[in-house]
């Protein structure tokens, strides 16, 4: 049967009666964090995709990077052992891209302010990319590291005079070979300060770039896969479809603990082997959350948790006990002497 999705108010975790990959028909997975770490594979990824796509789940592979094509990226996922074509990945750039063209129409101007992977995204879309000089009906701005200072001048002047805005993503900061670096939501932010206007959004976590997944790779039952509770699962939550929360990312306990309703997936696992496997919920007794032999609860403010069992069902319960004493108690529970379980 499908699995039971939630309410926002709702702080304990979704079930399902059988492997997500057969009660959903696509994955929308997230890259970086979830498939891949800073490039390198995610170990057991593309196994467990392979053994999902086997199952008869679609597999689509979004990005809020909009830096690099989706060829670009469809080839890096083959170099890392995952199947994946080119028409498998849907950037923001794309989503920002068809935003544009169902608001002004085919073959109209746009500045593009940005790298490769936008200016082709709004060609393959029927649009002209232009330069920051040039008469366009609107803006498209991405992550871009080339961009020249004297174009993000330009381009926040012809903003704050009123040319329509679409910036493909917020992302405060990307992960690079010298560390984390900041994102194109800096200058996202820079620009609005600036020309005191707000753009339209194509990324996570606002919804454009779940919507055009769909329509591109299909689907009637999607489910969400990702690392970052801010971006991913806010994003699946805004659209209204479930979410899978990956812990091979930048999300650990202190970020788990301390999730607002918004930011709360319907199901936790430790890697993409949660796709292959059924889903339980963790229950409450005499003031703790259970499964299996796991059992937490949050006592004078720090989160204690007894017992023994998987790993998955470890973090499902401290998952239902921080959340529920975060609703109560307004304040996320101290973690400080907890230790998270080996992978």
């Amino acid at each position: 049967m499908p699995a039971h999705p939630i309410l926002v108010e709702v702080c304990v975790l979704g079930t399902s009666d059988q492997a997500l990959s057969g009660a959903y028909d696509l994955a929308m997975l997230d890259l970086d964090g979830v498939v891949y770490v800073s490039g390198d594979a995610v170990p057991g990824a593309s196994e467990h995709l392979a053994a999902a796509r086997s199952a008869g789940m679609r597999l689509a592979f979004i990005t809020n990077n909009a830096a690099r094509p989706p060829a670009t990226v469809a080839a890096h996922l083959r170099d890392l052992g995952v199947d994946a074509a080119t028409e498998d990945v849907v950037t923001s750039a794309q989503a920002a891209a068809r935003v544009l063209l169902d608001r002004f129409g085919a073959g109209e101007s746009v500045v593009c302010l940005g790298s490769d992977g936008l200016r082709e995204s709004l060609v393959a879309a029927g649009l002209t990319p232009v330069g920051v000089d040039d008469d366009a009906v609107a803006i498209a701005t991405g992550y871009g590291p080339e961009v020249r200072w004297s174009e993000i001048m330009r381009a926040a002047v012809r903003i704050r005079d009123g040319l329509p805005w679409v910036a493909s993503n917020t992302d405060a900061t990307i992960p690079t070979a010298f560390g984390v670096a900041p994102g194109h939501g800096v200058q996202v932010d820079m620009l609005r300060r600036f020309a005191g206007v707000d753009p339209v959004v194509a990324g996570k976590p606002e919804r454009p770039l779940l919507d055009e997944t769909v329509r591109r790779v299909g689907g009637q039952r999607p489910l969400m896969v990702g690392d970052r509770l801010d971006t991913d699962i806010e994003g699946a939550r805004r659209v209204g479809v479930d979410s899978l929360l990956v812990l091979t990312g930048v999300t650990r306990l202190p970020e788990l603990v301390a999730a607002m309703p918004a930011e709360r997936p319907t199901y936790i696992a430790p890697d993409l082997a949660g796709l292959l496997v059924a889903h339980a919920a963790p229950e409450t007794s005499d003031g703790s959350w259970v499964l299996g032999d796991w059992r937490a609860q949050v006592r004078e403010g720090a989160l204690e948790v007894r017992g023994d069992g998987s790993v998955e069902d470890w973090w499902r319960v401290v998952a239902a006990a921080a959340w529920s004493h975060l609703d109560e108690a307004g304040e996320p529970a101290q973690v400080s002497g907890l230790e998270e379980p080996a992978r």
